[in-house]
Order: structure tokens, then C-alpha cells, then sequence
């Protein structure tokens, strides 16, 4: 639990403060939910809502909201889908896919900082952790 403890704390921080941007100002973001669609996009390309809720275990509906959000702001696009007539891929424009480049570079710079003469092995060994945490908990419904 004392992980779990850590998790969210850090993972809210660490947002708020890519957030901010370098010069402590503001900068337009992405909500959490919209940069969690991007990223899913960006990493395994088009999707359909349904896989994308699997993916990131949470609602259908929720990632729908991310969606028609993310297209509001021309981030993302619909197409049709060849397997499934009904149910559409989501996939990235030039703009979605210029902006979770941006967001993940600015993740990565703030994320370099973080001292403590962490190895390789360290982050690895966190990582193997973590996923298996994940693991299980996989069978959990968030429907």
C-alpha cells in the first residue's frame, strides 16, 4: 500500500508541474484524460473508443468524453473502421500528434531532473514493479 500511497500524489504533481510549463506560467494543456488518448494513439495508432477503455481500464463513456474533446480541438479524428462498421477508429491529426510530442517532451524534461543518483537498473527494477501490479489487478471491471 505504501506504493500505491506514492502513486497518486506524485502522478498529480508531476502533471500539474508539466503543466506549468518552464516559466512557471500556465500553459494551454491537455487534460488527463485527453493526453491519455493521445498517448494511446500516438504508442498503438488507431483505436476504437471501446479498445481505448479496455487499454487504459476505465469507463467507455469517460474515454468517449476524452475523445469528443480532443476533437473539439482538432486533435483527433474519426475514420471508418474495416473490421467493425459501427464502432469508428480514433486516430491522431498532425495537431494531436504535434501536441502529445509536445506534452511528452516537456514530461521528459521535468522528469530528468529528478535527482537521487537513480541507475538504470533502479528505474528498470520500479517499472517491473509497477507492471506487475498492474498484472493483478487486470481482471478488475471499471465498466
Amino acid at each position: 500500500m505504501e506504493v500505491f500511497d506514492l502513486i497518486g500524489p506524485l502522478y498529480r504533481r508531476v502533471q500539474r508541474t508539466v503543466e506549468q510549463g518552464a516559466q512557471g506560467e500556465v500553459v494551454e494543456s491537455l487534460s488527463v484524460g485527453v493526453r491519455a488518448v493521445l498517448d494511446l494513439l500516438h504508442r498503438h495508432g488507431p483505436m476504437t473508443v471501446p479498445q481505448m477503455g479496455r487499454a487504459q481500464a476505465i469507463s467507455r463513456q469517460f474515454v468517449q468524453r476524452m475523445v469528443n474533446d480532443a476533437a473539439a480541438r482538432g486533435l483527433v479524428e474519426s475514420i471508418p473502421n474495416p473490421a467493425h462498421q459501427r464502432s469508428s477508429l480514433i486516430r491522431l491529426t498532425g495537431e494531436g500528434r504535434a501536441a502529445i510530442a509536445a506534452v511528452v517532451a516537456r514530461e521528459h524534461a521535468v522528469l530528468r531532473e529528478v535527482g537521487g543518483d537513480l541507475t538504470d537498473a533502479d528505474v528498470r527494477t520500479c517499472v517491473r514493479v509497477l507492471a506487475q501490479m498492474l498484472t493483478l489487478f487486470d481482471d478488475v471491471d471499471v465498466n
